[in-house]
């Protein structure tokens, strides 16, 4: 993977899927799709579908979990039926690019009277599906969708939804997400000729995700690990900046405008660490 990030070189104009490169596991493909990138959105998307690759097999999907009141199962309302999905979800990353949707929804309770989650393969276009598309103020490259299904027919993946695809799916992306960005951090400063020590930690770090990305995501241990990683980003990113901000350009500004991706889910990724730690030390 190293030889191959150091080879990158940059393709500015090139779309998110032009630059995701066909060989290697998905995360080694994040890494390197994320240093030819000339943004930070473009990263983000190769992350993201390299994660659900590396979860469920799929290269062009997107995974329908959010509802209006929330992700946790209890707030799944969306209910599988005989087969068809009815329901509405909020904020379906890259749907309107998708194949296929991975619709997480309820199918009756368990013993216990808890929903039990099933995870639903619905072709986009299938009759009954409707998306409303969006962006947000960063990364305005993503378009989000609501995605409404009113007994849109699909296939039930095996396995759980919440324990086999929802909770690990937090860990999958933050690996595959920050593997892109760390690529993408790597080509800018390269480009720029700034410090080779930055270049030597960015590459240790993207180094060290790949690692993780053949961990087990359900593992406190990966989670304390990946803690450390993203730690280590963060203080990249500042060093970084400090770079950059002497000669900002065109690329600069975007970054600038997209940096808040950095935070998104900040509050759960610090319980899941927390956690962790209790796991490991309890």
């Amino acid at each position: 993977m190293l030889d191959r990030l150091f080879a990158a070189r940059r393709a500015p104009g090139a779309s998110w899927d032009e630059l995701c490169d066909a060989t290697g596991t998905p995360v080694v493909r994040a890494v390197i799709g994320g240093a030819r990138a000339d943004r930070a959105g473009h990263a983000f998307a190769i992350g993201y579908t390299a994660a659900l690759e590396a979860l469920t097999g799929e290269t062009r999907a997107a995974f329908c979990v959010t509802e209006d009141g929330g992700n946790h199962p209890r707030a799944i309302a969306t209910r599988l039926v005989d087969g068809r999905v009815t329901g509405t979800k909020r904020w379906a990353t890259l749907a309107d690019r998708a194949a296929h949707l991975l619709v997480v929804a309820r199918d009756g309770t368990d013993e216990a009277g808890r929903p039990r989650l099933r995870v639903v393969r619905v072709v986009r276009d299938a009759p009954g599906v409707t998306l409303d598309s969006s962006a947000a103020a960063f990364v305005p490259e993503i378009a989000h969708a609501r995605v409404t299904l009113d007994g849109a027919a699909g296939e039930v993946l095996p396995g759980d939804g919440y324990a086999d695809y929802v909770k690990p799916f937090r860990t999958v992306e933050d690996i595959h997400v920050h593997a892109a960005l760390v690529g993408y951090w790597f080509g800018a400063a390269r480009q720029r000729g700034f410090a080779r020590g930055l270049l030597e930690r960015l590459a240790m770090t993207a180094a060290a995700l790949v690692a993780l990305g053949a961990e087990d995501a359900r593992s406190p241990a990966t989670h304390v690990a990946l803690g450390g990683a993203l730690a280590a980003g963060a203080a990249l990113v500042a060093e970084l900046e400090a770079a950059w901000t002497s000669a900002p350009d065109e690329e600069w500004e975007r970054w600038q405008r997209d940096r808040a991706i950095l935070r998104v889910a900040g509050t759960p990724r610090a319980e899941r660490l927390a956690r962790a730690w209790d796991a490991l030390t309890g």
